[in-house]
């Protein structure tokens, strides 16, 4: 039997492998379709006004417009970075709507009943259901469509132990004190050009908030997914677990397969105390 020298025993074999990657890069790309539902999307463009709407659309405080101004103003000052050495075309700001909402609603859906059924489909074929008795087993998610999330599953069952896991917009208007805490603790609107305009733009998250002492059941996910054409995501995560607590949170996003780009610029803050543990990880 001749071995492979260009392969360290266990390896597996060079041709097999670059039979794999070459089937990976040529497999079609199963989460390219859109989803044909109304969508409230505002102009395009970007100044103290849209930052204003953006607020206004998701009924916010004072204190989080006020949050929003100040990362724009400052994201002004700023130069897009060019340490990435990439070769793309130079990014327009204005040519981009930063708010697009598919759920019709001024707040959450309260059940099954009121999540629109296309929005159900879109998440199913994607394989994130939303309703709780066909959910992933252990596992609950905050589903996030554009700018908004659809539907978090298990809320009301964590909230038992004192687990709050819910959309950002949500933990804004129910747990502000934790909200105001926290936001920008860990990265700042001044940390670069990226974290000034999400801090300016963001839409929708989770907000995670693990009390002293507790170790969370199951495993907490949100899914996000762009639809619409010409727009950002700019969505922002925070967890925060107390001391003594545990967490395993899990992310992962996709969009449609488009000839026009969009942009997609994340934040997610992890505020860990004393002797916690948040396992936290991307697909």
């Amino acid at each position: 039997m001749q071995e492979d020298l260009n392969n360290k025993p266990g390896e597996q074999p060079q041709k097999e492998s670059n039979e794999y990657l070459r089937e990976l890069t040529q497999e079609k790309y199963k989460y390219g379709f859109t989803t044909d539902i109304h969508t409230d999307i505002i102009e395009k463009g970007l100044n103290e006004d849209v930052i204003r709407l953006i607020s206004a659309k998701k009924n916010e405080p004072e204190w989080l417009l006020e949050f929003r101004l100040k990362a724009y103003r400052y994201w002004l000052t700023m130069e897009m970075p060019t340490w990435a050495h990439l070769d793309i075309p130079e990014i327009d700001y204005q040519a981009i709507s930063y708010y697009a909402d598919p759920t019709k609603k001024k707040e959450g859906p309260k059940s099954m009943d009121e999540v629109d059924p296309e929005l159900i489909k879109t998440f199913n074929k994607l394989g994130i259901p939303l309703e709780e008795q066909m959910a992933l087993s252990g596992m609950a998610v905050d589903a996030v469509m554009d700018s908004v999330s659809v539907k978090t599953t298990f809320r009301e069952t964590l909230m038992e132990k004192g687990i709050i896991f819910c959309s950002f917009s949500e933990a804004v208007k129910e747990h502000p004190d934790l909200v105001q805490k926290y936001l920008g603790s860990v990265v700042g609107y001044r940390d670069n050009f990226y974290a000034a305009l999400n801090s300016a733009v963001f839409s929708d998250g989770s907000f995670v908030y693990i009390p002293k002492g507790v170790r969370c059941p199951m495993e907490l996910s949100t899914y996000f997914r762009i639809n619409a054409a010409n727009t950002g995501q700019f969505e922002r995560t925070l967890i925060v677990a107390d001391d003594d607590s545990y967490v395993s949170y899990l992310e992962g996003c996709t969009a449609p397969q488009r000839d026009e780009n969009q942009l997609h610029a994340a934040i997610v803050e992890i505020v860990v105390h004393d002797r916690a543990e948040v396992k936290y990880s991307t697909v």
